[in-house]
């Protein structure tokens, strides 16, 4: 079939949109009808190149839609409503069987070669030319998916909210539920307020810590996260940080992908808590800490991928959270737009005037 997507061709240019060919699903695969995709660091890391993959490629990565058509061995059918995770877990290799699908081997072998799952690619140009995925490729009107990258989800979800546990959701409630392990009355500072640290803000909230930092240089984001429950918000002091929490935060979870502001998150962690990080800094990037502190202080580093989640678990659980009023995270979408507006979202993404912007179809 021929479909309208975002193509990128050149790493440092704009997205092109093309009418593109896409083939049929294979086993184990499904043709979804994209409804609503969101605009996400990982998509800007790709197009400026501190990411590498392949080119050319199909971005878009966090989405929601409807299922058209189910390849053999699917148990998926037609009209289901479903998220779309970039991360596809065989379920079979030592990631998989040990709970961590996040890691997933074959996942990950795909996702850096610009593969569906099994090795092949569905996407072409019309000159026949094959173009590669980046995980869902969700900036297309339609896509063709591994079926272990869809969820099923609850069909009065409004598309463009259901999009936001793709990634977002997924990766900043997860860092402070599964990674952090975050408990009524602990101390949390945020470092990052874009769609991921705010969620895992948000997160945070409802898993009931107390008192509750949000660190961004953007006086905006700021605000925001004052009004979805910050008690205090800061351009990134840490002495003041460690002096508003006596002495350091119990979790500290950074988002930024920036290696200095990962540093600043370890320093304003307390003895004995934990430090999370979720974002993607350049692989060239190195991070240098007093190592004695890891013993002598009792902390602890840890990354979190995907919010080292378990997408068919934890996808339901958020969204009941969501709609428990407990996870209001319909307040990160700040712009809804159209497939031929995204340079322009990438545009105000990378200047910090834009928390969570979805594409609409």
């Amino acid at each position: 079939m021929r479909v309208r997507g975002a193509v990128l061709r050149e790493v440092g240019k704009p997205l092109e949109i093309e009418t593109l060919t896409l083939d049929a699903p294979g086993p184990g695969e499904l043709l979804v009808r994209v409804r609503a995709a969101g605009l996400c660091h990982s998509d800007l890391s790709v197009i400026n190149g501190s990411r590498p993959r392949p080119v050319p490629m199909v971005l878009g990565h966090e989405a929601a839609g409807e299922v058209v058509e189910a390849g053999s061995g699917s148990d998926f059918v037609p009209g289901e409503h479903v998220v779309l995770t970039f991360v596809p877990s065989c379920g079979d290799c030592g990631p998989c069987t040990a709970g961590r699908p996040a890691l997933c081997v074959p996942g990950a072998a795909a996702n850096r070669d610009g593969t569906l799952l099994g090795g092949d690619v569905r996407w072409s140009s019309p000159a026949g030319r094959p173009l590669h995925h980046l995980g869902v490729s969700a900036f297309a009107e339609y896509v063709v998916v591994s079926a272990r990258s869809a969820v099923r989800v609850d069909k009065t979800l409004p598309f463009e909210i259901a999009a936001l546990f793709g990634c977002a959701v997924l990766t900043g409630a997860g860092a402070v539920f599964n990674a952090a392990d975050v408990r009524p009355g602990d101390s949390v500072v945020v470092f990052g307020l874009g769609g991921v640290g705010l969620s895992a803000l948000l997160a945070a909230k409802a898993a009931g810590a107390t008192t509750l930092l949000a660190v961004d240089p953007v006086a905006s984001k700021r605000e925001l996260a004052s009004s979805l429950g910050a008690t205090h918000v800061l351009a990134g002091d840490v002495a003041e940080i460690r002096e508003l929490t006596g002495g350091g935060a119990d979790h500290a979870v950074d988002t930024t992908g920036v290696v200095a502001a990962l540093a600043q998150a370890y320093q304003a962690t307390r003895p004995g808590g934990t430090t999370v990080t979720v974002g993607l800094p350049d692989p060239s990037a190195e991070l240098s800490l007093p190592a004695q502190s890891l013993v002598a202080e009792e902390k602890t580093l840890r990354g979190s991928y995907l919010g080292s989640c378990v997408p068919r678990r934890d996808v339901p659980r958020f969204i009941a959270l969501y709609q428990a009023g407990l996870l209001p995270v319909e307040a990160l979408l700040t712009h809804s737009i159209t497939l031929d507006e995204i340079n322009a979202g990438f545009d105000r993404l990378h200047e910090g005037r834009a928390v969570r912007q979805v594409i609409t179809f």
